[in-house]
């Protein structure tokens, strides 16, 4: 079915004759552009001492400039296309992913597709995954470092939310890591969603070293809203590092403080997960996805295709049809001008 979106913009429609019989004409004369397309509107009207072949010529350029004006009009009103109601599965839960971005991320410990990689990339490649499945969900992505940012808001698009994940680069949000302005802020963006099943899953590889909250005064605010908290610690527990003495043998999580993740988790109800690697980190999906299982029910949306380029497309196309016209004439009569002159 078509339609216009803002169809009370058709009114502009009779602006044109509007003005061309109520403004006020002037006799004063002064330095001016000239317009050809307003000329040759005139010529139409029978204003002008012209042949019949001009009056002719003006009057079908009058036509051309009417038509463009509909064509604008029409594609400013924004016609749509609206196809047959067609059933999304929507489950009504809210789910807010946190993704730490903090330096310590870069560390190389853990493999995708069997070769070294980043702790980010196994997190963008098994959470795109995870996505992908969450059919009917909302999701929104909130990123941190020394700060929270709201990078994806609560949507549907799951395809969007996957590839802004995946453009998100270390050092974005910066080198720290503020777990409880985090958590602060996904629970600001889903303290006014239903009630039904509100979940936060929050992926760190660190302790809470920046922002102005607590991760625990976060937790605690969470659960008093009854938003729950699914935390992951990411990071292998051994890593071989060259040094001054050939190799040895590291742990890169060091820093990970798993009695606070599990605190936060615990006062939520929760769960805190351990990835080691990213077989690990699947299976913590595999396993958020039966504890918080997809959509079980149906809404009824009706697609919409936005159909403006096509008359945009027309005007523009006449523009350049007219710009021809005009141009071709004026180049034969400056050639006859000269001749005369010579």
């Amino acid at each position: 079915m078509m339609s216009l979106h803002w169809p009370w913009l058709l009114l502009l429609l009779p602006l044109p004759w509007f003005v061309w019989h109520f403004m006020p004409s002037t006799n004063k004369q002064e330095a001016a552009l000239f317009f050809p397309a307003l000329a040759a509107v005139r010529r139409a009207r029978g204003t002008g001492s012209l042949v019949t072949s001009s009056q002719r010529s003006g009057s079908a350029m009058l036509w051309f400039l009417w038509v463009t004006w509909l064509l604008l009009i029409v594609a400013v009103a924004r016609p749509q296309w609206q196809g047959e109601p067609q059933g999304q599965p929507t489950s009504g839960r809210d789910l807010l992913l946190a993704v730490d971005l903090s330096g310590s991320m870069e560390t190389p410990d853990m493999q995708v597709n069997g070769k070294p990689a980043q702790r980010i990339d196994a997190i963008k490649k098994v959470v795109a995954d995870f996505v992908r499945q969450r059919t009917g969900d909302r999701l929104g992505l909130v990123l941190f470092g020394d700060k929270a940012y709201l990078q994806t808001p609560l949507t549907f698009d799951r395809a969007t939310l996957a590839q802004q994940l995946n453009e998100a680069q270390i050092g974005f949000a910066g080198e720290k890591t503020a777990i409880g302005d985090a958590i602060a802020l996904a629970v600001k963006r889903l303290q006014d969603r239903p009630q039904k099943s509100r979940v936060i899953i929050l992926l760190t590889d660190g302790a809470n070293n920046s922002g102005s909250i607590s991760p625990l005064q976060g937790a605690e605010l969470a659960a008093s809203l009854g938003i729950k908290i699914y935390t992951v610690g990411v990071g292998a527990d051994e890593m071989t590092v060259p040094s001054f003495f050939g190799s040895q043998t590291v742990n890169p999580s060091a820093d990970l403080d798993e009695g606070t993740l599990t605190q936060i988790a615990k006062k939520t109800g929760g769960q805190y997960f351990r990835a080691r690697n990213t077989e690990e980190l699947r299976q913590i999906y595999q396993e958020l996805d039966k504890l918080e299982p997809s959509a079980s029910g149906q809404a009824m949306l009706r697609p919409i295709a936005e159909l403006f380029y096509w008359p945009l497309s027309l005007a523009l196309l006449l523009s350049f049809a007219m710009a021809l016209a005009r141009v071709r004439p004026t180049q034969a009569q400056y050639s006859i001008k000269k001749g005369e002159q010579l």
